[in-house]
């Protein structure tokens, strides 16, 4: 069967090459069940693997030929290796968390193969404290973050005695809805709609005036037209570096309730105490601050484009960080303010005019890398922090319960850190993914954001 790729999923796979493999990824860590033997980790093996009838999503790869008039389409696999797609790996000894890192920072770096469905998934054994881990990835043309991380939460359930899930790439008789799209799916959108489809976009009113005059002031908010030069906006190698840990969300939570500000802004301010201290020590922090595309959700009273949380559209922001700041206290105040300012620019917008709004900020980020002219165009933003709301609550897996949620996103040329948080169970789950050569030592990034939670904590008198 051969299906039409919509413009979004063709952007992503032009745009793909070996320095920039265009896949999400998440890394998952399981409790075995009780009573589990040490064969557990096969057992999950062959439960992921054997599956009946597998997914139509799942089965689907890109071709461009004659036939099709020299236009990539989907067409299905016919010699589909669930083999080759559902693997079982073991960590070398000590059996590290580091090891488990490494190993997912090898995968994540290595591209899809284009003549096979965009997609695999890695059991992994041999942790030292028993724990079980699974490594997905799965290319943005297929589906974005945040469907990633529905189809991952569809085989999940509260009761730790179920066994009958299925694994995500089962056909399953009531198919899941996918969500709609995030923030980088909006880029893609809202470069057509600024280009001239809707005539509303054309009009934008005085709101567009009002962001535009603060952005040549430099003063950011849904728009940025300034960033300065760093090491993360260069080109960047196919290697990757991740990290990632969690906190307590209450800690953040505290912290928000003593300042007047959300758990968002205190993500943020702790990754701009990290970013700050990560700059320093490479003697590469810029005077001015750096700048960062931070996706948001807005009231869905007012927009027609829900997320799949219900109630929210997407729309981004480009935030200032304060990484000029000596005080973690001004960070956050200064944080605060511009996500502030940024909600209120949206705020006066329809969903149309947001979607235009995301395309004029972001489309030199987009464009520079493709038209090659890196080092040529000065950057809108420095990097991207999203949060992405998970389960509240504990999660199993056929009895195995999880443990941590862990994000893996894209770094692109001119863009070689991406931060993703993911809320489960009472913590934040922060996935740093890097280029490995660009940011060197990426790891001591996850030491500053503890130590910045704690300077906010002290700032904030909690």
């Amino acid at each position: 069967m051969v299906n039409p790729i919509d413009p979004t999923a063709v952007a992503f796979l032009m745009a793909e090459n070996r320095r920039m493999p265009m896949h999400v990824g998440g890394l998952q860590l399981f409790r075995k069940p009780e009573g589990a033997g040490r064969s557990y980790a096969t057992e999950l093996y062959h439960q992921m693997r054997d599956v009946e009838t597998i997914a139509p999503l799942f089965l689907k790869h890109p071709k461009r030929s004659i036939r099709t008039g020299g236009q990539l389409v989907w067409v299905e696999d016919e010699q589909f290796d669930i083999e080759h797609h559902v693997r079982h790996s073991a960590l070398p000894k000590p059996g590290r968390v580091r090891e488990l890192l490494d190993l997912c920072s090898r995968l994540h770096g290595t591209r899809l193969a284009p003549e096979r469905p965009l997609w695999e998934a890695h059991v992994i054994e041999g942790l030292r404290d028993g724990r079980i881990a699974m490594y997905t990835k799965i290319h943005h043309a297929l589906v974005d973050g945040v469907s990633a991380m529905r189809l991952l939460q569809s085989v999940l359930s509260t009761d730790p005695d179920r066994r009958d899930m299925p694994a995500p790439w089962a056909l399953r008789p009531r198919a899941v809805q996918d969500p709609p799209a995030n923030a980088d799916e909006v880029t893609t959108s809202a470069l057509r709609t600024a280009l001239g489809i809707s005539a509303e976009a054309v009009g934008l009113p005085g709101a567009m005036v009002r962001t535009l005059r603060k952005s040549v002031r430099n003063e950011t908010s849904a728009l940025s037209l300034y960033a300065p030069r760093t090491i993360l906006n260069q080109t960047i190698t196919g290697s990757r570096r991740f990290a990632a840990q969690d906190w307590p969300i209450e800690r953040m939570r505290a912290i928000g309730k003593a300042t007047g500000t959300t758990i968002n802004d205190v993500v943020l301010a702790m990754c701009s105490g990290a970013m700050r201290t990560y700059l320093s020590e490479l003697d590469a922090l810029p005077d001015s601050t750096l700048v960062s595309m931070v996706p948001v959700g807005l009231n869905a009273k007012q927009s027609q484009l829900a997320s799949a949380d219900g109630g929210n559209a997407v729309g981004s922001i480009m935030v200032k960080l304060g990484t000029d700041l000596d005080d973690p206290a001004d960070r956050l105040s200064a944080v605060h303010t511009s996500m502030r300012d940024g909600k209120e620019a949206l705020s006066s917008m329809t969903p149309v005019q947001i979607l235009a709004m995301s395309a004029l900020g972001q489309a030199p980020a987009i464009l520079t890398p493709l038209l090659r002219m890196q080092g040529l165009v000065r950057p809108p933003y420095n990097l991207i922090i999203s949060n992405v709301p998970g389960p509240r609550t504990t999660h199993y897996l056929n009895g195995a319960q999880l443990l941590g949620t862990y994000p893996l996103s894209i770094p692109i040329d001119g863009m070689a850190l991406n931060i993703t948080c993911t809320s489960y169970d009472g913590h934040m789950c922060f996935g740093l993914t890097g280029c490995r050569r660009t940011l060197p030592h990426l790891q001591r990034l996850l030491s500053h954001l503890d130590d910045e939670l704690t300077a906010l904590e002290k700032a904030a008198g909690v």
